[in-house]
Order: C-alpha cells, then sequence, then structure tokens
C-alpha cells in the first residue's frame, strides 16, 4: 500500500485543520488506518485509527473530542479532523495501513506501530500559542 499524507501547516492555538492519507496500490478492505504523530527527539505518539470496513475507532486520550478520523471509500482517502488544536499537538503526522491479519481483533490493538507495515511521508503540522 502507498500512502500520501497532505494537509499539515502552521496555524494558530484554537484553530482547525483537517490532514488527509491518499491511499493506492491494493484494496483496503481488510485495512486498518492508522495516524501517529512525532516531535523530533521524542517518541512516535498514536493519534487515532479507523478500520476500513467498519468504519470503528479508536483516539489517544490526550485527542479525544477534539480529533475524528473518517475515511471516503470512493477516494480512498482517510482524513483526520483536527479542531481545538494546541501547541502540544505539534508534531510531523504519519499516516500508516496495517492488515487484519486475524478473524478475531479489536481496533484497540492498533495504537501500536508494529502493527503497521505501510507508512507514508509524514505532514508537519505546528500550532502556534
Amino acid at each position: 500500500v502507498q500512502l500520501q499524507a497532505s494537509g499539515g501547516g502552521l496555524v494558530q492555538a484554537g484553530d482547525s485543520l483537517r490532514l488527509s492519507c491518499a491511499a493506492s496500490g491494493r484494496p483496503l478492505g481488510s485495512y486498518v488506518m492508522g495516524w501517529f504523530r512525532q516531535d523530533p527527539g521524542k517518541a512516535s505518539e498514536f493519534v487515532a485509527a479507523i478500520s476500513w470496513s467498519r468504519g470503528t475507532t479508536d483516539y489517544a486520550d490526550s485527542v479525544k473530542g477534539r480529533f475524528s478520523m473518517s475515511r471516503d471509500n470512493a477516494r480512498n482517502t482517510v482524513y483526520l479532523q483536527m479542531n481545538s488544536l494546541k501547541p502540544g499537538d505539534t508534531a510531523t503526522y504519519f499516516c500508516a495501513a496495517a492488515p487484519i491479519r486475524s478473524v478475531i481483533w479489536s481496533i484497540t490493538s492498533f495504537s501500536r506501530p508494529d502493527m503497521y507495515n505501510s507508512w507514508g511521508q509524514g505532514t508537519l503540522v505546528t500550532v502556534s500559542s
């Protein structure tokens, strides 16, 4: 799966941004799509995930109620709508794709980056105070 992320930028605290991640290469029906973020010198942090087939979502506690992840089947694209942005949200955001390998699975399992085998390039989000 090839992934192309876009939509980052410089915004002020309280503003909104929508990130996009266009996928190509194979059908995504058996995949979970995720967003992670990383600040220089810090570990990668899970942000959100969505099951392509079920639409089930999971979010990090730090973004619950502010961020929303969705998918567009026709465009093979997932989105991360980020509202009420804070300076602490400043990071490079990466989208990723994880194949679902089990019949029984939970979306919460996909908060681990090692579940993902395809990664897009990052898009930088900078939130000024």
